[in-house]
């Protein structure tokens, strides 16, 4: 005899399928970073390497601006769970302002090593400035990747596609961002402390 599915089980195994995809995809990325500050431990015992190199401070509050976009994130799943419309819109259009806030403030933390008189290419760049130029560029990028989802559901969301029944997007959203938010985190207290 041949079970039906009903709609609601649909539902819950495709959310299980496209949290699963999306754990599988933050793995890969964890294990790229992990080769990356593998490559940045090994480059340390060169000759060239800059023992007294100090992060800017652009990167302090670029911080504290990611870990804000993880809290406004969280929010907004929390609002939509109890069909706070407006509540969730708010907390997405904060998500997206601090997470340009972050963009910004890492290329003015660039500005700042270069106003150091450190480079990240040519004959004046050195090892050091090359992989922190390196590793939070491929941050940055993956960044970017969260930035368009987050303005996908921000459109959603205007659309009015989600509800307290329909959470999907925002959840994949909010997990996308906290592996941002974690990622970014250990890549900024790995360059601070492992210089």
């Amino acid at each position: 005899m041949a079970t039906t599915m009903t709609s609601e089980e649909h539902k819950s195994r495709s959310d299980r399928s496209y949290k699963l995809l999306l754990l599988f995809a933050m793995v890969s990325m964890t294990m790229m970073f992990a080769g990356l500050t593998s490559a940045f431990v090994v480059s340390k015992s060169r000759a060239d390497w800059l023992k007294d190199f100090q992060l800017p401070t652009a990167f302090y509050f670029s911080t504290a601006a990611i870990i804000g976009c993880s809290v406004t994130f969280h929010l907004a799943k929390k609002a939509i769970q109890k069909d706070n419309q407006k509540g969730t819109t708010s907390f997405l259009l904060a998500t997206l302002a601090l997470g340009i806030l972050f963009v910004v403030l890492q290329f003015v933390g660039f500005g700042q090593i270069v106003d150091s008189g450190y480079y990240f290419t040519g004959a004046e760049s050195s090892i050091t400035t090359t992989f922190l130029y390196i590793v939070t560029v491929v941050h940055l990028a993956h960044l970017a990747g969260g930035v368009i989802a987050l303005l996908i559901i921000i459109n959603n969301q205007f659309k009015k596609k989600y509800n307290s029944t329909q959470t999907i997007g925002i959840e994949l959203g909010a997990m996308y961002w906290h592996f941002l938010d974690l990622l970014w985190v250990y890549l900024f207290f790995f360059l601070y402390f492992f210089k």
